[in-house]
């Protein structure tokens, strides 16, 4: 079983919650691709995609998540360079990121929520339709997804040395890839 399979089957042991797996294939996915424009561990970057929330049911606030969950995975003898990578996801558990892999998942994370956030508000909800101007568009309306915090969106791309919308349309065309799995 490889490191991916390995976190799939985590995440159904941990996640019962059909839209929080669809968003951990959404970060899997565009993990996987940004690895392959990097030359990197395509399953290696795609089970940390599945892996960065699989604890947010049982610790759904900054207190605990994702250091519990971290826990656990260490206890299960998954890598260091895995665990960070997660415990850098999140800028309150005062890990920096520093590895191309960390910073990536930062990037993409918020990015995949707010891409299938625009998609539910188009009339056919067809991920294939959306177009990166519509995401673009849709990041300067405040009021809308007005959880998601604009300024972690450019500044995951910033860290990646990548241009927001070249980074943009990246992850969503990653995201169409898998859209029958997200349910889009």
């Amino acid at each position: 079983m490889n490191e991916f399979e390995r976190a799939e089957q985590t995440v159904y042991e941990f996640v019962k919650n059909e839209n929080l797996r669809r968003h951990m294939y959404a970060v899997s996915e565009a993990m996987r691709n940004y690895a392959r424009k990097f030359g990197e561990d395509e399953d290696k970057w795609a089970a940390v995609g599945m892996l960065h929330d699989f604890d947010w049911e049982m610790h759904p606030n900054s207190e605990e998540h994702p250091v519990k969950g971290v826990e656990i995975l260490k206890k299960r003898n998954w890598s260091d360079e895995i665990l960070r990578a997660i415990l850098s996801h999140a800028d309150y558990t005062g890990v920096r990121r520093e590895s191309l892999m960390e910073k990536t998942l930062f990037a993409v994370d918020e990015l995949c929520g707010f891409i299938v956030a625009c998609v539910l508000v188009q009339p056919d909800k067809k991920l294939s339709a959306l177009k990166t101007e519509s995401v673009l568009k849709k990041i300067k309306k405040k009021e809308f997804a007005r959880n998601v915090k604009r300024e972690d969106l450019l500044k995951g791309a910033e860290e990646l040395g990548i241009d927001f919308q070249e980074h943009v349309e990246f992850v969503l065309e990653s995201l169409k890839k898998i859209s029958p799995k997200l349910g889009l």
